[in-house]
């Protein structure tokens, strides 16, 4: 009822563009079976998937591609069956649909301080502002080597991006040592394309009636936009203090060599597109993040991809390039991963873990699958 309450709201799909959909491959989206979806489509993009479904151009930017470059990729370079898998849990396995549940301020106000007093409260040590340089395995056990000197564990949770995840396994020669093909596999995964956040106050407000996040296709590098004043309350009290508002861009796959002054202009231009009233705006302060630090989930093998286990029992991985079996996003892979790591480190500890809730890993039609052709 989702999908057809989607098709029937959407202007994208008309009659004459709906009888040329691929009824065969578009059935695949309600025969899935996670994992087993994603072994499904190793090695096929979620271009080469568009491509036989033959969506509307319209539809397919709005309704699927918007996912591929949810996951900062560009949608040739994108696994299928994580595309399938987005679909599937947005529209096909969920009642929701695909809402956002956000914190009342921002992240580190509602969740990160809290859950760090939470942490020393409990007798944790929270170690910030220092690099990690080093996991070795001596005598004593396991041992971290960071900026200010060294921390002794029983286990670790590894749970970094993939770059300094790649960097710690590659001076790491213990971990895997056993297991060449493993290493491999990890030296050999990939970064997604650069991302772009741009943060704007401006002098006057955002007009009234716009909605607080904007979903976008087809408006150059741009991708989506918040109008933050709307939801976090730092921002909202700025708002009401000055009469201007708080507003936040991102682009995700950008270009190779994509020169920051550039970026900004071209965002800058198709905010204005939506809203024109920030046009003669004067902008009070601005940051621009621009980064390379996402895993790429590509067209590999899926079960060759880094899972939560490592050949060494008492080290774990957890993030959002880590494989996972459920059909979750990045953020919600991160999460979901961290979950299945430390539930790993209580395991061999004797001691229980925490259940994990998803949608349902099957679609409707799973048991009448055909074959990948």
């Amino acid at each position: 009822f989702n999908v057809l309450g989607f098709v029937a709201r959407s202007p994208s799909f008309t009659a004459r563009e709906l009888a040329r959909v691929d009824v065969p491959a578009a059935l695949e989206l309600l025969r899935v079976d996670f994992p087993e979806t994603f072994r499904r489509y190793d090695g096929v993009s979620a271009a080469q998937f568009l491509d036989r479904l033959r969506f509307p151009a319209r539809a397919r930017h709005l309704s699927l591609e918007v996912f591929a470059r949810s996951f900062f990729a560009d949608p040739r370079d994108f696994s299928a069956g994580e595309l399938v898998g987005m679909f599937h849990t947005y529209f096909l396995g969920s009642a929701e649909g695909l809402p956002f549940d956000v914190p009342v301020d921002d992240y580190d106000t509602t969740l990160w301080a809290p859950l760090g007093r939470r942490l020393a409260e409990q007798g944790a040590r929270l170690v910030t502002g220092s690099s990690v340089r080093s996991v070795d395995d001596g005598p004593d056990g396991l041992t971290v080597g960071h900026d200010r000197g060294e921390l002794r564990c029983d286990a670790m949770v590894l749970a970094t991006d993939r770059r300094a995840l790649q960097d710690l396994i590659a001076r790491a020669g213990w971990l895997g040592a056993e297991d060449p093909s493993w290493r491999a596999a990890m030296a050999a995964a990939r970064l997604a394309p650069a991302f772009a956040v741009l943060r704007l106050w401006f002098d006057r407000p955002v007009i009234s009636g716009t909605p607080a996040f904007l979903a976008t296709s087809g408006r150059g590098p741009l991708d989506n936009v918040s109008v933050l004043d709307r939801f976090e309350a730092g921002a909202a009290q700025w708002a009401a203090r000055t009469g201007g508002s708080v507003v936040e861009v991102h682009a995700y796959a950008l270009p190779p060599r994509c020169e920051p002054a550039d970026l900004r202009g071209r965002l800058l231009a198709e905010l204005f597109r939506i809203h024109p009233e920030l046009r003669p705006a004067g902008i009070v302060d601005e940051r621009l993040l621009l980064r390379q630090d996402c895993p790429l989930i590509g067209t590999d093998p899926w079960a060759e991809r880094p899972g939560v286990l490592t050949p060494d029992p008492r080290v774990v991985l957890a993030g959002d390039g880590i494989r996972c079996e459920l059909p979750v996003a990045l953020m919600e892979r991160a999460a979901a991963t961290g979950v299945q790591a430390a539930n790993a480190v209580l395991r061999r500890a004797g001691l229980p873990g925490q259940d994990i809730w998803t949608v349902p890993t099957r679609g409707l039609l799973s048991r009448l699958r055909r074959p990948l052709t």
